[in-house]
């Protein structure tokens, strides 16, 4: 009798113990929140790997879902088309966002994606609150999530670039807020709000930015950390003011009254990290059963990538700062609201090219594109060829854009004109193709480059000619030594990894596109597609 009365007591104090350690997830999570940085290679990840620390990047890493093989899909790998793809779950084709900017043949300008003269500054300076989604074409997942909770969800962006936090937040959201490079504040438009909240002012007089910005810009960790990157002094980067090699004074680098020098410091991710906490913390987010969304974009590693290179110390030096921005925000989240309320995704909006010239250096074929000089022979060209007259609006993007209206009153066939430009510029080095862009209105041409070119055409914002460059080939930028927007492995392939809530360790391979988080998102949290969504769940997460 009395061995069985042991044996019960033990069976009752292992189910209650077993009982303590096992719970059941919400049905959904009580918070979405989306991780995208700005330029972030896959391969860059994984260099960094063993060096990052344990409850960073490493924690989504090591209990979370690690898709290996995402990448997106179309020809023209920029920022804003990146975050705007990631929250549509569609193409640029079909949301709008083709690229950062696009010229306006009726208006004759250039203009930026988010640029819009109809709402007005809300903190900050006047000319950087001129924006709004009204470019983005399409519903995003957090504006599906709004309706279908009837604006019981919250959402918000928060990013340094306007584009970043705007596509990332959506048309319904609550709240979109980037950085003014004028008053180093947190900033808005009156598309969203009329008056900055209290908190963001009360955040604003703290000053963050005049902290970082007194600062100076050391090594985070020993000089070991950083045995696979180039020599910390090198030829091959820009540098500030032609200092390329640690410390950097930020003090007397930075221009009076001006604080983008904050953007191209790691220091500009950790603004934006500490923003994000403070917005969950006095917004609320998570503490009920309706899920809210928040979506944190980190840009300075992109300023950093063009100016320094993807294998710069300085590079890794973000990378290595990011880790502990990113350990501060997990530990936040689990303290305060806990993993298994949460669902969180952590990718990057594009890739980048390692520096022409350090490739040339290891002989593997690469070069810089001098579009202006292009454009001065394509006019003289087109010159020669048509009479004297100003055939050439523009180049922007890797696109040319022609004088339409000038074609059409010498009676010109547009398409031949096109045809004549890609001829031409194909012969330049370093150009791997050249393709009119009327080639691609009705055609299907499956998958590879010129399926990429048709998942970034749309007919109101496209060139007249996109160029190709050869693989490690980038436009010459006078203020940095290489870029990204191409369709090449080193810009469209990113990390992506799923962390909380019901997500389960794991690792996969298969390739999956960007527009497949858009529709995860939905399906995971029980809400409508994005309505130009043309994504698939990624379902190794339902198992």
């Amino acid at each position: 009798m009395k061995r069985y009365t042991i044996i019960v007591i033990l069976i009752l104090v292992f189910v209650k113990l077993s009982g303590q350690g096992a719970y059941l997830p919400p049905d959904k999570p009580r918070l979405v929140i989306g991780i995208v940085v700005e330029e972030l290679k896959y391969d860059q990840l994984e260099k960094f790997r063993d060096k990052l620390g344990e409850n960073g990047i490493k924690r989504l890493i090591n209990e979370g879902t690690y898709f290996k093989n995402a990448s997106y899909e179309y020809m023209l790998t920029q920022s804003a088309p990146g975050h705007a793809t990631i929250s549509t779950g569609a193409e640029p084709s079909f949301h709008g966002i083709t690229s950062d900017e696009w010229y306006v043949p009726l208006k004759n300008e250039l203009i930026n994606c988010t640029r819009d003269a109809t709402v007005n500054s809300v903190g900050g300076s006047f000319e950087s609150g001129l924006h709004s989604p009204v470019n983005l074409l399409v519903s995003t997942f957090s504006d599906e999530l709004q309706m279908s909770t009837n604006k019981k969800s919250k959402a918000f962006g928060v990013g340094l670039r306007e584009s970043s936090a705007i596509f990332s937040a959506g048309h319904a959201a609550n709240a979109a807020y980037w950085f003014d490079n004028t008053t180093g504040t947190w900033m808005s438009s009156t598309y969203y709000i009329n008056s900055l909240p209290t908190w963001v002012n009360d955040f604003n007089a703290m000053k963050f930015s005049d902290s970082y910005l007194n600062s100076t810009w050391s090594l985070l960790r020993p000089a070991k950390y950083y045995a696979d990157c180039l020599p910390d002094s090198n030829s091959f980067e820009a540098g500030f003011n032609k200092i390329n090699y640690f410390p950097y004074d930020l003090k007397k680098i930075r221009a009076k009254n001006d604080y983008s020098l904050l953007r191209e410091t790691p220091f500009g991710n950790s603004l934006t990290a500490n923003f994000a906490i403070r917005l969950i913390q006095n917004e609320h987010l998570g503490k009920d059963d309706v899920t809210d969304y928040l979506s944190i974009c980190f840009s300075a590693t992109d300023y950093i990538g063009h100016r320094f290179g993807p294998s710069s110390v300085e590079m890794g030096d973000a990378i290595l700062r990011l880790d502990d921005d990113i350990k501060n925000l997990l530990t936040y989240l689990n303290d305060s609201i806990g993993k298994k309320n949460v669902l969180i995704y952590f990718t990057a909006a594009h890739g980048i090219s390692e520096i022409p010239t350090v490739l040339e250096k290891n002989r593997i074929p690469s070069g810089y594109f001098q579009q202006n000089q292009a454009l001065q022979l394509l006019r003289s060209y087109l010159n020669a060829v048509y009479g004297e007259g100003d055939w050439v609006k523009g180049y922007s993007e890797r696109q040319i854009f022609l004088n339409r209206t000038l074609i059409e009153d010498a009676r010109l066939s547009l398409d031949d004109v096109q045809k004549k430009v890609a001829r031409f510029l194909v012969q330049f080095t370093g150009v791997e193709a050249a393709y009119p862009y009327s080639a691609f209105e009705a055609n299907d041409f499956g998958n590879g480059n010129l399926k990429r070119i048709i998942n970034n055409f749309s007919p109101q914002r496209s060139g007249d000619v996109i160029v190709i460059l050869n693989p490690g080939w980038v436009e010459k930028e006078s203020d940095y030594v290489t870029n990204h927007n191409s369709p090449w492995e080193y810009d469209s392939h990113v990390p992506l990894i799923w962390y909380g809530w019901t997500v389960n360790k794991s690792i996969v391979t298969r390739k999956v596109n960007m527009t497949d988080i858009a529709a995860t998102l939905s399906t995971l949290c029980k809400v409508p597609y994005p309505n130009a969504c043309t994504g698939e769940p990624m379902f190794e997460l339902f198992r």
